[in-house]
């Protein structure tokens, strides 16, 4: 398998996904600014939307978006236990989790990222925090977001609520959110996937 990423990306959470799993993969940096991977190759060519994450089988079947993608990856480790199984009720949980990071606080920061969101940004930046208020009261007496289980949806909302620091979104009093990344911070997997995407020493 090949993924493709750019570092510090929401592929960041493909890229955790994959080391929690233990598969054999290939990480395949395509920058979302030059769109060129290191021989020169234009990404557009692999993937005509442009955007990361991207992964390749070896059959060379593709999959769009990160969602789908940590489920497959989740789905070819099951000892791993990074996703309930199909067809249980807490795979529905699971699923509702990962639509709402992609859809409540992957896409509420989309707007952050424009040079001219300009008297937006504030009701943008409420919006945000009025959603992660609420991650941080279901995250009270849970290790992580399905109960004591980490699963690919705390590689997920690790991710992108990785990028309030940059966008200097105060998350100082979300305790339990603060904890929980903390807590994710931790593990081999993410460290290492932070690691090879240049973004830790």
């Amino acid at each position: 398998m090949k993924l493709y990423y750019s570092p510090g990306a929401c592929s960041l959470s493909p890229h955790i996904a994959l080391e929690e799993s233990g598969l054999r993969y290939e990480a395949v940096a395509a920058p979302t600014k030059t769109h060129k991977l290191a021989d020169g190759t234009d990404y557009y060519k692999i993937n005509p939307l442009g955007y990361v994450p991207l992964l390749e089988l070896d059959d060379g079947t593709k999959i769009r978006e990160g969602a789908a993608i940590v489920q497959y990856i989740a789905d070819q480790a099951p000892d791993k236990q990074l996703a309930p199984a199909n067809g249980t009720r807490e795979r529905y949980e699971l699923q509702s989790w990962l639509n709402f990071v992609a859809t409540e606080i992957h896409k509420g920061f989309s707007p952050l990222f424009n040079p001219n969101v300009g008297d937006y940004k504030n009701a943008v930046v409420d919006r945000l925090l009025g959603r992660l208020k609420w991650v941080d009261g279901e995250l009270a007496g849970r290790q992580y977001l399905m109960g004591d289980k980490f699963t690919v949806a705390d590689g997920y909302l690790y991710t992108i609520t990785g990028w309030a620091a940059p966008m200097k979104i105060d998350l100082s009093g979300l305790k339990n959110l603060a904890a929980w990344r903390e807590r994710v911070g931790q593990r081999p997997a993410v460290q290492r996937a932070m690691k090879a995407e240049g973004l830790t020493q």
